[in-house]
């Protein structure tokens, strides 16, 4: 059983934001980092790959629906992601020694935490890597979402979505930390402290300027000075991120 983990989420090659949040006190002294997967998709692929991967057994990683689709492509498959400029490329960054990292790495893990007993890690949720739910979907979703889920089980971690939430649902307790490298609602690597019983919502403040001359000098992607200030000056809003995310989590089907 540990007593403190830092959760990261949705890294998306951003080192910068990575090493920032690695640098911080309460993330050096946890027992342990949890990262809830997509670590690749983004500038940076195989040097964020590489970075989590040096913190050796301090760290647990949980394979996204990026990292599988990126490894996918890797190894030659069609799933349709051949218009995006960025996965294609990003395919091509990752060696044979990060394929099989990657083939490896398990979709959920179950942890025994203090002051929390059992917690499952996974990226979108316990089914399925690339499943919606929101801090605003509805309870029954949340039900069915949940339905394999042991009894013994009562608090969740997800990522996938960007957007950093704490509520209840199904009588257990969901930790979505938001994402490091490309956060929704607001600006800042968003990131999660479980310590003590509680649960933390942390955000390191990166300067935007900063943030974005570092990704472009170590990044060897293609018009990445126009992705970098597209994507990391401006955060998209919650209200952004509700409204195209929302379809995906059944809500219509309800209207």
């Amino acid at each position: 059983m540990v007593a403190t983990v830092a959760v990261l989420s949705d890294v998306h090659g951003v080192l910068p934001a990575l090493d920032r949040v690695l640098q911080e006190p309460e993330v050096v002294s946890a027992d342990l980092t949890v990262v809830t997967g997509d670590h690749i998709w983004g500038p940076q692929p195989a040097e964020t790959l590489d970075r989590l991967t040096a913190l050796g057994e301090r760290a647990v990683l949980v394979r996204g629906n990026a990292d599988r689709e990126l490894l996918q492509m890797s190894r030659g498959e069609d799933i349709g992601l051949g218009e995006d400029p960025l996965s294609v490329w990003g395919a091509t960054q990752l060696s044979p020694h990060h394929q099989t990292l990657l083939a490896n790495m398990p979709e959920h893990v179950t942890l025994d935490i203090e002051g929390f007993g059992p917690v499952l890690f996974c990226h979108a949720t316990p089914r399925n890597d690339e499943e919606v739910v929101l801090v605003d979907t509805r309870l029954d979703r949340w039900t069915e979402v949940l339905h394999d889920v042991p009894d013994e089980v009562d608090t969740i971690v997800c990522g996938h979505t960007h957007m950093p939430y704490l509520r209840i649902a199904d009588g257990r307790l969901i930790v979505n930390p938001g994402s490091v490298g490309l956060p929704y609602g607001r600006p800042g690597a968003h990131w999660t402290l479980l310590a003590n019983g509680a649960v933390t919502m942390r955000r390191t403040l990166i300067d935007p300027d900063e943030l974005i001359a570092a990704v472009t000098a170590g990044s060897s992607m293609p018009g990445i000075a126009e992705w970098a200030e597209e994507n990391l000056r401006h955060p998209a809003s919650d209200a952004e991120a509700l409204a195209a995310f929302g379809p995906r989590d059944g809500r219509d089907a309800h209207l």
